[in-house]
């Protein structure tokens, strides 16, 4: 299959083309989550409850290399739709290895203070155990987790998303046969526990990390055997940092308020805590669809950005928001519909099948307005406004959600706390399709 011309092709079809692959690649992402919950549940609720405790940390080096891909992707496709095939494979060889060093200091420094974050986010003594067994283990990999996501983002810097998702979906399939097998033992293989979890994605990580970077450097030649210059790399660095780190920070600022929430949430038991780290996976999954096509928008907007073609940046944002809300709410209509069905397969419990139906009740309706804010956020980026991007996470972070979660979650408890995500994504989702309207007026004025 020939890779799209971003600059030329319709809209539509162009973003269909390159959104499906998409999909299926984060549809094994989110099964490779969702394997690990569902095996490690059948450890009992105290395991299943520490690896929920570790959703905002492990979603913070996630959200990381979410904004270091944004920023590769930003520049490369940029780069790409120039024409300057050499010094784009220059610059992907240099923040892929500053990328990999970066993430291994961070692993090794963040290790030290794994028990007081864990113990300030609510964490109990029985349960500090468990969630260092997987810790210690997931620190292992994170490097090659980081630089996996980076790498797909230079391929669909070329809009290449077929090889991602392909690469996506065996990684996924080696983590659901090692799940098992490690964390439960079979023939000579010892039973692991959650330790098994992490080692199974660690593996998993480690072989993508091999097969990515040999796509790079054979298929694509983005990745170049060149001598070390200092000034070369930090110039490097520093332009894709531009737009990189204000969308790291952006991303981190997620996991952040999960961990503030998820306090919260442990003030109702470690039942309610377990089905809140279920509904997140289940989130992820559930906006599927909506993340793909952020992934598939950037490199369509830098492209033409670049080339000066504003009307189609406009009406591809425009037609991916319609989408985004009018797909979403039949989302939602589907887990009301099968929210019995759905607790019953991931809880492990009685008493984690009520906090977790009321979850799927309430909180999907949001899941539109949710869409509207990071499709906003990722156009914005594309548009090499990372700034404006940030500020629209800060504003729905801790201006809405946190105080309107925190007021409901005391006043009248988990039920309102649910139902105040929904009010303050619907508020947020308004500033953030105002400020993207704004931007795109001031850039068509300006090619006009």
């Amino acid at each position: 299959m020939a890779t799209p011309d971003l600059l030329k092709d319709t809209i539509r079809p162009t973003l269909l083309r390159m959104t499906v692959p998409m999909m299926v690649g984060i549809v094994s992402l989110m099964l490779f989550n969702l394997a690990d919950i569902y095996f490690v549940s059948l450890l009992g609720t105290a395991p299943m409850a520490a690896l929920a405790f570790t959703f905002p940390v492990t979603f913070s080096v996630v959200s990381l290399a979410i904004g270091f891909g944004i920023g590769t992707s930003a520049i490369l496709a940029k780069l790409i739709g120039q024409g300057q095939q050499e010094k784009a494979a220059e610059l992907a060889t240099d923040n892929l290895m500053m990328t990999l060093l970066l993430v291994l200091c961070i692993s090794l420094v963040v290790q030290l203070f794994m028990v007081p974050l864990f113990t300030l986010m609510g964490a109990a003594e029985q349960q500090l155990p468990y969630i260092l067994e997987y810790m210690d283990i997931w620190w292992l990999g994170a490097v090659f987790l980081v630089t996996n996501m980076v790498a797909n983002s230079a391929l669909r810097a070329r809009g290449d998303t077929k090889t991602p998702a392909l690469v996506m979906a065996g990684s996924s399939v080696l983590n659901m046969i090692l799940d098992p097998l490690l964390i439960f033992g079979w023939g000579p293989v010892p039973a692991f526990g959650i330790r098994g979890a992490a080692m199974a994605s660690v593996i998993s990580w480690t072989c993508v990390f091999v097969i990515v970077i040999y796509i790079l450097y054979r298929r694509y030649n983005l990745i170049i055997l060149m001598k070390p210059v200092a000034r070369r790399i930090f110039d490097h660095w520093l332009t894709v940092m531009k737009i990189g780190l204000p969308a790291a920070l952006s991303n981190m600022m997620t996991p952040l308020a999960g961990g503030m929430l998820t306090a919260m949430v442990a003030q109702h038991g470690a039942e309610a805590v377990a089905a809140f780290g279920v509904g997140n996976r289940l989130e992820s999954l559930s906006l599927l669809v909506c993340l793909a096509l952020s992934m598939t928008l950037p490199p369509f907007v830098s492209q033409n950005f670049g080339a000066g073609q504003i009307k189609r940046v406009v009406s591809a944002y425009k037609g991916a928001i319609k989408f985004a809300l009018i797909w979403q709410f039949l989302v939602f209509m589907m887990l009301w519909v099968f929210k019995d069905a759905i607790a019953d397969l991931f809880a492990a419990s009685d008493l984690i099948k009520g906090p977790l139906i009321m979850w799927l009740g309430i909180v999907p309706l949001g899941f539109g307005m949710q869409a509207v804010i990071f499709l906003s956020a990722s156009t914005l980026n594309a548009l090499h406004q990372p700034l404006i991007a940030m500020r629209i996470s800060i504003l729905r972070l801790f201006v809405f959600f946190i105080p309107m979660a925190w007021i409901a979650n005391e006043l009248w408890g988990l039920q309102a706390m649910f139902m105040a995500f929904v009010l303050a994504n619907s508020a947020a989702s308004w500033v953030a399709y105002r400020s993207v309207s704004k931007v795109l007026a001031v850039k068509s004025a300006v090619h006009q």
